[in-house]
């Protein structure tokens, strides 16, 4: 079958490299070799211990590893995973905090599905959780979906949106991270005009491609470059026998990983040259700052041919949202038909990935919202990934973004243990 050969070829040379690295540590670990002064033995070691961790992670789903946080109380309170919505291609999951009142800000965290993980955005939604009732959109590996589930491109996943919108409800705030922030405002225009009840409260995109040509970057040129024919030539394989989803036609996880790592190149070698010689020391743990980083950035999941596809024709090449003509089942979502969400967009001054201009061109394509109900913020220095996670999520974004969530929240009515106080 087509390019299934490549893709079995892809996880044994993973595999291959994975039992590398296992016989490798094992081998240089016989306590004999402790009598050996010789430095090539414990570098030996360590070089597959590294080796047998990076490879193993790639086909390992990350946990979210969130077991309880610290609320307003000052007390631990334990956190509960719960699937609300199950559904072929995704789940909605609700991160149940228990012993503690639901939040009154309830908060629909959309993660990105562009070869990583949802728990990609495990700190964002830890920061979110003492303040909020937290729920994100948890993406399916598409080789563990069976073929009998049928496609998934980017109608199917802005359908999904919608669904999980209606079942939360009007009071739900939006805050969409990366590659979603498009298909997201085409959902909540598609929700406006097909079930207006059912709309947020407010939608913060972050960092998203509502418009790729504003500020071209070189992912952007990429897609420019190069044919769709040549892409699917290239990038799209079938699944093997190994998986579920055996004979789907995806994009690889591991081709994706593949790009990420040669735009880097220098900087990963030298970041696992340098483990590598800190395992051999013995200054490594399971939990640096390299393990804890590299756990996540490795663990990749395939998409489905058909949404990898048409994320780059749609969104990037024919720019689809970015000119208000984007179709869901045939029907027109008009983004000029929102009129009472409020939009907020997020910005990284340094980001290589979807530059200053691209995100914020969401508020332009908002005419019926009202100037008050829009909102904009570059973060001075930061990247792609700063502005969802570390110090200027934390710091600087994360409070911007919650008082966005307030300023377009109903205000609490007062109960009536204290109007009869106050009376």
């Amino acid at each position: 079958m087509r390019n299934m050969m490549t893709y079995d070829v892809m996880e044994t040379v993973r595999n291959t490299n994975q039992w590398l690295g296992a016989t490798a540590q094992a081998f240089a670990s016989y306590p004999v070799y402790a009598m050996i002064p010789n430095p090539a033995i414990a570098w030996t070691a360590a070089w597959g211990e590294v080796t047998e961790r990076t490879f193993s992670r790639m086909v390992v789903k990350p946990s979210w590893g969130i077991r309880s946080i610290t609320c307003a109380d000052g007390k631990d309170h334990i956190v509960e995973k719960e699937i609300v919505v199950e559904k072929d291609f995704g789940d909605l999951l609700h991160f149940k905090v228990s012993g503690r009142e639901k939040s009154q800000r309830k908060v629909l965290v959309v993660a990105p599905m562009s070869g990583h993980y949802a728990t990609l955005l495990r700190s964002t939604v830890n920061s979110l959780l003492p303040d909020c009732e937290v729920y994100v959109t948890d993406w399916h590996n598409a080789r563990d979906i069976p073929v009998s589930c049928g496609k998934f491109d980017v109608e199917d996943y802005t359908l999904y949106l919608v669904d999980f919108m209606r079942h939360l409800g009007p009071d739900t705030h939006v805050i969409a991270v990366c590659q979603p922030a498009p298909l997201t405002l085409a959902a909540t225009a598609y929700l406006a005009e097909e079930d207006p009840d059912a709309q947020p409260r407010s939608l913060t995109l972050i960092g998203g491609p509502i418009d790729p040509d504003a500020t071209p970057t070189e992912v952007t040129d990429f897609g420019r470059r190069v044919t769709m024919g040549q892409l699917e030539f290239a990038m799209i394989q079938r699944v093997g026998f190994k998986y579920k989803g055996v004979g789907r036609m995806v994009y690889p996880g591991l081709l994706q990983l593949a790009s990420f790592m040669s735009m880097n190149a220098e900087r990963h070698s030298k970041a696992f040259t340098d483990q590598i010689q800190r395992t051999a020391k013995g200054d490594a743990s399971d939990h640096d700052p390299h393990n804890r980083f590299y756990d996540e950035y490795l663990a990749v999941m395939d998409m489905t041919a058909e949404f990898y596809l048409s994320t780059v024709e749609r969104i990037f090449k024919n720019r689809e949202v970015a000119r208000n003509v984007f179709t869901v089942n045939g029907k027109k979502v008009d983004i000029g038909k929102i009129t009472t969400v409020a939009v907020k967009t997020v910005e990284g001054a340094n980001d290589d990935i979807s530059a200053p201009g691209q995100c914020i061109a969401a508020l332009d394509l908002c005419t019926g919202l009202p100037d008050e109900k829009k909102a904009s913020h570059i973060e001075p220095g930061a990247g792609h990934y700063g502005i969802f996670a570390g110090k200027s999520w934390r710091n600087n974004i994360r409070p911007l973004v919650l008082s966005f969530i307030d300023a377009n929240s109903p205000k609490p009515k007062p109960n009536a243990a204290n109007s009869n106080a106050a009376a």
